[in-house]
């Protein structure tokens, strides 16, 4: 079992990144905003969770231990694979995801792509004792600084997939002024949709 990789970072893309671990390249799959916070040719760690499949072995990576707990912890509930699982995490951060599992936030789980009302209340109903939701206080503190991190993840994630800084900033920029509080992943899309009509 593979369950950390460290080493520079050889290549970013929307939902993955290599990592050079003594001369191999890990393919490990990530969420967008992890892909914001790594830069080509930089010096990475990842905690992973390592699926074996009949026809694959897969290493899914995040930058805390909060978050890959909470991998494992989704998967347990039936109909929920690891790539359902990644795609929650991706569009809830932690502190989000447990709330809306604590106070039974079906609207909040059915935002995440692929999850319908009945998997979203199958997951309250079997993790809303297994998680704990954070302190209003902890919830509020968490969210200013994740927007203020945001742009600088995304910009990073753009750079990285080979735009160079003057479109990506205007991208960003068209983006955030319609939607200031837009979470990363969605900045990010929005971003690369934007300029692939300007390509």
């Amino acid at each position: 079992m593979i369950a950390s990789v460290r080493g520079p970072v050889v290549d970013v893309a929307l939902d993955h990144v290599v990592i050079d671990c003594g001369g191999v390249g890990y393919r490990v799959l990530v969420t967008p905003g992890t892909v914001g916070s790594l830069r080509r040719g930089e010096e990475a760690t990842l905690l992973t969770s390592m699926i074996v499949r009949e026809d694959s072995m897969t290493l899914y990576g995040f930058t805390d231990s909060d978050a890959r707990s909470l991998f494992t912890l989704l998967q347990t509930v039936t109909g929920v694979g690891p790539r359902l699982a990644m795609a929650t995490l991706a569009v809830l951060e932690p502190d989000a995801l447990r709330r809306a599992l604590a106070e039974s936030d079906v609207k909040a789980l059915t935002s995440v792509p692929g999850i319908g009302k009945r998997v979203a209340e199958r997951l309250v109903v079997e993790l809303r004792d297994k998680v704990e939701a954070p302190a209003v206080g902890d919830g509020v503190a968490s969210t200013t600084a994740i927007g203020g991190t945001v742009r600088d993840q995304v910009s990073e994630a753009l750079l990285g997939l080979g735009f160079t800084a003057a479109p990506a900033d205007r991208a960003l920029t068209a983006v955030l002024a319609e939607a200031p509080d837009v979470d990363a992943s969605t900045l990010l899309r929005k971003s690369l949709a934007l300029l692939g009509k300007t390509a």
